[in-house]
């Protein structure tokens, strides 16, 4: 019998792209596990270092939209009005569930720092390049990337814009 489902999943294009782009990585295998704070622990790194993605819904006006991946530190939270001032937006929040997983090709707690679909445009919070190493799950909640900062810079090449509140995360 053969499979109808034999497209490359998100985790197989990762890999590719990171090797691809000679990227420094490692694969780093846990118990599955999707918040940022828990998975750290588990990992072993800082939350700090912890590149944590969220799809966000940019409403500019009444009609038009667009989609952002916000990258913050894992130890911190997405200003939606850091946000919503960049874009001159009226409204920032989180995009719902069934089409962040469809634009980042991935479920909650595995979407990657990667832009996964030409909709989204990604925006990373400089602190997050302040790190020498980032960690993030790899599309999947069991296994996670450990990835030079200066590497993911150069392969993601985001627009860097200050988007974190000045508390921690919740």
């Amino acid at each position: 019998m053969e499979r109808d489902d034999v497209r490359p999943t998100t985790y197989d294009h990762l890999l590719s792209l990171l090797a691809e782009h000679g990227a420094d990585f490692e694969l780093i295998d846990h118990e599955p596990m999707g918040t940022t704070e828990t998975v750290s622990e588990m990992r072993g790194n800082p939350a700090a270092a912890a590149a944590k993605a969220l799809v966000l819904l940019v409403k500019l006006d009444r009609k038009e939209r667009r989609y952002v991946l916000a990258v913050v530190p894992g130890d911190r939270r997405v200003d939606f009005d850091a946000v919503r001032r960049l874009y001159g937006a009226r409204y920032v929040g989180f995009c719902d569930a069934a089409t962040a997983e469809r634009l980042a090709r991935a479920v909650p707690g595995t979407v990657l720092p990667f832009v996964m679909h030409p909709d989204v445009e990604l925006v990373v919070d400089p602190a997050v390049l302040e790190q020498p190493r980032l960690y993030f799950n790899a599309a999947r909640l069991d296994r996670s990337v450990a990835l030079a900062a200066a590497d993911y810079a150069r392969i993601a090449r985001p627009a860097v814009h200050p988007i974190v509140s000045n508390g921690a995360a919740a």
